[in-house]
């Protein structure tokens, strides 16, 4: 790449944030979370097909990425990098950073079930440890490492790969914490085995999940894990 290919990438970046929607898009996007077209736009107060131009502009940029989960489309940062120079310039910018208020109900944030597996804050932070510990490698399709094979199993957790065409272990983007909480098969057998320990509770009358004192006193032994 030579110097006027550098010139022309930097001003097309810089132009990209310098616009003041797409400005608030990304702040917005600095808690680490995935939203909707529409929840961006709702949120800088724009159209939805104006919000559309803009995301579209940032993702030519390489700025922010597309997730689809089921028919839904969501838009988080491209990555690490791209967050790093944001959060530079917000400091030389002097401003706190804008939020986006979640309008799942209270009961369901904090552990609930998708499908067969636990979504809500404590499946986030579990998944989220699950790859500090090194127990769970990969990007899209996840693995057991040997250490994370051996705990789950030792906490009775099935780790022995579905027979089916389901994937094994994957990230499943939450829809109140808008990050991954842990999916397929492994994401099945762990909600299990925390309900046969007596970790977690289900609800009968809705998919809000209990997490019992013991639950909480295992998530600190087993995983280092506070909530």
């Amino acid at each position: 790449m030579n110097d006027i290919d550098i010139e022309d990438r930097l001003a097309a970046l810089t132009a990209a944030i310098a616009d003041r929607t797409r400005a608030r898009m990304l702040c917005l996007l600095m808690d680490g979370r995935a939203y909707t077209a529409t929840e961006l736009s709702a949120a800088v107060d724009v159209a939805a097909s104006t919000a559309s131009g803009h995301l579209a502009r940032l993702q030519e940029q390489r700025l922010i990425a597309c997730v689809k989960q089921g028919r839904y489309r969501y838009f988080r940062l491209a990555g690490q990098p791209v967050a790093d120079v944001l959060e530079t310039l917000m400091a030389l910018a002097g401003v706190e950073r804008p939020t986006v208020k979640t309008t799942t109900p209270t009961s369901l944030q904090f552990a609930r079930t998708c499908y067969d597996h636990m979504a809500g804050e404590v499946a986030v932070k579990l998944h989220d440890r699950l790859h500090q510990l090194a127990w769970l490698v990969g990007e899209e399709d996840y693995r057991l490492s040997e250490a994370g094979q051996t705990a789950l199993t030792r906490l009775g957790v099935d780790c022995t790969p579905a027979p089916s065409r389901r994937r094994f272990a994957c990230g499943c983007l939450d829809w109140s914490e808008r990050k991954a909480h842990l999916g397929g098969a492994l994401g099945s057998a762990m909600l299990n085995a925390f309900i046969e320990r007596g970790w977690i509770r289900r609800r009968l009358d809705s998919r809000e999940l209990q997490l019992t004192a013991a639950g909480k006193n295992a998530l600190k032994a087993h995983f280092d894990l506070t909530v």
